[in-house]
């Protein structure tokens, strides 16, 4: 039962999310991804502490791709910022 309001609340938190930066505009893309960038960097310190715990050998390997997974937004989040940025830098 509990399982069904989870697959509800991950449908409404994707599609609410997929809203929500459609309709940012450009210019305010690169401190989106800054803020997005620090959210992944909390999701990669959940990550290791699920992944280090003693919870289980299926929360232990969750946890690792968690981490991967994380890291892999954060830096290619911090690159396609980075990008940007230089964009804007004169020559």
């Amino acid at each position: 039962m509990i399982a069904i309001y989870l697959v509800f609340i991950l449908m409404l938190s994707v599609f609410v999310g997929f809203e929500l930066i459609r309709k940012v505009p450009s210019t305010l893309h690169t401190p989106l991804m800054s803020g997005a960038n620090a959210i992944s960097g909390i999701t990669v310190i959940g990550a290791l502490s699920i992944a280090g715990g003693e919870f289980g050998q299926w929360s232990t390997l969750l946890g690792a791709l968690a981490v991967v997974l994380a890291s892999i937004n954060v830096v290619g989040g911090y690159l396609v910022t980075d990008r940007m940025l230089a964009m804007f830098k004169k020559r």
